[in-house]
Parts: structure tokens; C-alpha cells; sequence
């Protein structure tokens, strides 16, 4: 079973706001993504554009390769 994620494999958190770059979400939610349950993660997943927005962050381009 495939659990949706919003990571792009650009792992990179900004130390202002401490969000990733790539996805937006925290160190935190990044360590428990996989245990949490689907509509926590889809919860997340739709704070996430605005959340990048208000922290005023461009999301980055994707990289190739295995997304976690």
C-alpha cells in the first residue's frame, strides 16, 4: 500500500521558519508521516500551500529520484 506524500526529494528546511523547501512540512511531521493516519496526513497535506505562502517560501523544483 503507496502513502501519500507531499515530499519532491528536496530535503532541505529553512532555518527561519524550520519548514523543508520541497514539501513544507516540519521535522516533526516529517519523522512521523509514515505513522500517521491517512487523514492526518491529508490534513497536513492540505495546510501545506498555505502554510508556505504565509511563511513567505517558494516551493523548490523536484528532484529525480525516490520521494519518502
Amino acid at each position: 500500500m503507496s502513502i501519500e506524500t507531499p515530499c519532491i526529494a528536496v530535503c532541505l528546511i529553512d532555518p527561519d521558519t524550520s519548514l523543508c523547501f520541497g514539501c513544507g512540512r516540519t521535522m516533526p511531521e516529517i519523522a512521523r508521516w509514515h505513522r500517521l493516519a491517512p487523514d492526518q496526513r491529508l490534513a497536513i497535506m492540505a495546510a501545506l500551500p498555505g502554510r508556505m505562502a504565509d511563511a513567505g517560501l517558494e516551493p523548490l523544483k523536484p528532484r529525480t529520484g525516490r520521494a519518502t
